[in-house]
């Protein structure tokens, strides 16, 4: 066989064997959680996002970040925190972009509900999908306790709840089964609210964020069982709605884009380098992201608001 064929041969394998490494290392963030902000008007014990900067990038890197995302296969994305109603007017103004410049089929957003006003709702809300509300009890005396009540959660929760219904957007709840709250019964209330989906996260340790005295949280005196975290599943399982999140499959499986724009490794590594700066793909490469989990906690749902709305109002959401 003539050389140049020989080295030909061995330049297009090597070309082929690298390109189909690449198909196949290559992730699609399909869904992206973007904490634009850390800092927060609450003061929760177990929080695994703790203010630890006060940073925010300015609307037009966001902006480019967030055609990035685009670009790389982001079909969801879900604005959260800190909290992110501290800034109205940037959240405003990135919600309208992923629908009208990057039509997204979800744009999500997750409060602690403190600061939700109806005027926001009405002035965006064609463009919001689903607003999770952050709740941990259905007792005040208890949100106290966590550090997330201020005596009036219950009353805005179904507050929220109508302006969500009015306005035509997915009303979620969030819970985070904890050493305070794991044995209440909250089916009374879930009844009344009906949200399409209840998510329940059994509180976390996160290294770096909640995990000692060092840090601006220590969740380790909150923490509770897996068996205390399915005794309080089993105790709701006749909620339709409920979706459970034990500790092995939250840890790896959300994608988490910090305030800088860097996605954030669960496995205590340092977080990427930002997109803004090296692209979606090499900084997914630089973190660990457990799709298998992802799949399995079902992080692909029924996401948009078609759905949300029928002529029956017993059916909605």
């Amino acid at each position: 066989m003539d050389l140049s064929i020989y080295i030909l041969i061995i330049i297009v394998t090597a070309i082929f064997f690298t390109v189909k490494w690449h198909v196949r290392s290559g992730k699609v963030p399909v869904s992206v959680n973007y904490h634009f902000s850390r800092k927060c008007n609450k003061e929760c014990l177990f929080c695994f996002h703790t203010a630890i900067t006060s940073h925010i990038e300015k609307p037009e890197n966001a902006k480019r970040g967030l055609t990035l995302l685009k670009q790389a296969g982001m079909k969801k994305i879900n604005f959260a925190g800190g909290e992110p109603f501290l800034y109205p007017k940037f959240l405003g103004e990135m919600i309208d972009f992923c629908k009208d410049a990057l039509q997204l089929e979800s744009v999500s957003i997750v409060t602690n509900g403190s600061l939700v006003k109806e005027a926001f709702l009405e002035k965006y809300g064609r463009n919001i999908d689903i607003l999770a509300v952050s709740c941990d009890s259905f007792d005040e005396a208890t949100n106290i306790k966590i550090g997330r009540g201020s005596g009036d959660n219950v009353r805005k929760l179904y507050e929220i709840a109508s302006w969500c219904q009015k306005y035509n957007i997915k009303f979620k709840l969030n819970t985070v089964v904890n050493r305070f709250n794991h044995l209440e019964d909250m089916n009374e209330h879930l009844s009344v609210l009906q949200p399409f989906r209840w998510k329940c996260f059994q509180v976390l340790i996160v290294a770096g964020e909640n995990d000692s005295d060092k840090t601006l949280r220590n969740a380790h005196n909150l923490t509770i069982s897996d068996d205390e975290f399915d005794r309080f599943c089993e105790r709701h399982a006749s909620q339709a709605s409920l979706v459970p999140e034990p500790n092995r499959l939250m840890a790896k499986s959300y994608l988490i884009l910090d305030e800088y724009m860097r996605f954030l490794d669960r496995n205590g590594q340092q977080p990427s380098k930002s997109i803004l700066e090296v692209g979606v793909q090499r900084a997914l490469q630089a973190v660990f992201w457990d799709e298998e989990a992802f799949v399995e906690r079902g992080g692909v749902y029924d996401w948009n608001k078609s759905s949300c709305s029928s002529d029956n109002k017993e059916l909605e959401w």
